[in-house]
Formats: C-alpha cells, structure tokens, sequence
C-alpha cells in the first residue's frame, strides 16, 4: 500500500536503534525525507549512512531530557526540510525494577526522558504543525501505559502519564487538523528488551533464559514482537491513510497477558520446559 508520504518531513527522537530505526527505514523506502535524534554520535552517524545517506537522512545529536537539544532538532530539521509533517517519538527508557528496589534518581530519569521529554518534542513541533494546518504526532509508548505491572513500575506511570497527555493533544489540536496517536509496543526484541529481561530475571530469583520464556508464555502469537513490526504501524498511523484516527491508544503486543509472567516461586524451578 502506498502510504501517501512522498516528499513528507518526518521527525523521528530516538531513531539511531530499536524501533526508532525501524520507523525511519521504512518512512525512507515510502518517500519521506526524515531527521533522526540519537545521543550517541558515532551509532547516529552510522545509522544515517546505513539510511540512504545525508540527502534525505539528516542525523541530530542530542539528550531528549534537554529543551535545547530538542529545540536544535526542531530547528535543524526546518533548516534543512522546510517542513515537518510527522512527528514519531520513540526516545524514551525506564528502568525494570521494585518499588523497594528503585531510587528516586531512577524515578526521576523516568518521567524526565520517557515523559516529559515526549511533552518537549510535541512542545517544541506543534506550534509549527498548527502554522501549517496539518500535521500527525505518533508517540511510541510501551504497553505498560495500559497493562501495568509491579516489575515494569517506573515504566508504567511515564507511559500511562503519555497516554493521557496524546488524549489531551488530540481533543486540543484536532480540530486544527492534526492528529495524535500512540502505538504501544510490548516485549520488541531490541536492546532495551534485554536490559529488561535481565531486570526481570534479577527480581524474580530466575535466569535471563526463563525470563524470556515466561515473556513468550505470556504472548498469544507465542514469540515476541520485531522493531519492524511496530514500524509498520507507527508509518501507517502517522500517514494520511489514517487519516481519521486521532486520540487513539494502539498495542501492538500480539495480546499479551503480563500476569502470566508472575510465576510464584514454587513454579520457577522448570519454567523453561513447562509450558505457563
């Protein structure tokens, strides 16, 4: 299907890896001119050259939890494209872990990057959307923003807090023509997804092999989800064939019952050959 993106701007946070990545990959193979945010310099730089190169991938180094960084990308990007017609933002990380175990640094780190630093990039973008008439803001927020669980806390309190705000965004600026959406991804077999299976396997007294086994138990379609997949919907969502989709609150987790991850300690011992 063609997504109706030729010649579009996208501006995507957090794209040098993971599902940011995937989203621009795919928004450069639909036609989109995209710009990309990364805080490492070197994988940022090499994500862009793996792209297509600088003519239509234009790489931004920057800390989403900064307002100047996150102004420098705005601006960078109109310098450069002119224009920005999608926003996808996907920055954002939490730390596993239980209440008695996690810092209010943790807690902090949290909302500042996983939240407010989603507030900074709509901030920062919107007033340009509004000027223009149209625009759509796909904000990538896990899963746990709707099915909470006690291991994935600090997580869930940033992304039920983004969900609340896109609602807020999307009654707000509706009517103005632009759209606010989430996509919300379960277990995404990147990097973040084995910190995490590692967090889990710490708490719950078991290894990283069972953790993984138990986060596969809990997933109908019995496997966990690629960066690809949820790209395809975050493109689709933040393209103009959705183009009467505003305010909605979309997983893509395969169906996941997070509760079957709760073993009781009296059923570790085996998990990985019984079937949870």
């Amino acid at each position: 299907m063609d997504l109706g993106l030729g010649d579009a701007v996208a501006l995507i946070t957090g794209a040098s890896r993971g599902i940011g990545r995937a989203t621009a990959e795919l928004l450069v193979q639909e036609g989109c001119r995209v710009a990309i945010t990364g805080r490492d310099e070197d994988t940022l730089r090499r994500a862009v050259q793996e792209l297509g190169g600088e003519e239509r991938v234009l790489g931004i180094q920057g800390d989403m939890t900064k307002t100047q960084d996150i102004d420098r990308a705005v601006s960078a990007t109109l310098e450069r494209f002119g224009q920005i017609d999608v926003l996808v933002t996907c920055a954002g990380s939490s730390p596993g872990g239980l209440l008695e175990n996690l810092t209010e640094e943790e807690w902090l780190g949290s909302m500042n990057l996983k939240f407010l630093g989603y507030v900074r990039s709509c901030r920062a973008v919107l007033p340009h959307m509004l000027q223009r008439g149209s625009g759509s803001v796909v904000l990538v927020v896990g899963n746990d923003g709707l099915k909470p669980s006690y291991w994935e806390m600090t997580a869930g309190a940033a992304n039920a807090a983004d969900l609340n705000f896109a609602s807020s965004l999307a009654e707000q600026y509706g009517p103005h023509g632009i759209r606010v959406n989430t996509v919300n991804p379960g277990p995404v077999d990147t990097d973040r997804w084995d910190g995490l299976e590692k967090a889990f396997a710490r708490d719950k007294g078991v290894d990283q092999q069972t953790a993984h086994e138990l986060a596969v138990s809990s997933i109908p379609l019995g496997r966990i989800c690629t960066p690809q997949e949820v790209a395809n919907v975050v493109a689709f969502v933040g393209s103009p064939r959705a183009s009467f989709l505003n305010g909605a609150h979309i997983p893509i987790d395969g169906g996941q019952r997070k509760a079957l991850m709760d073993v009781p300690v009296t059923a570790r011992e085996g998990v990985g050959a019984a079937q949870v």
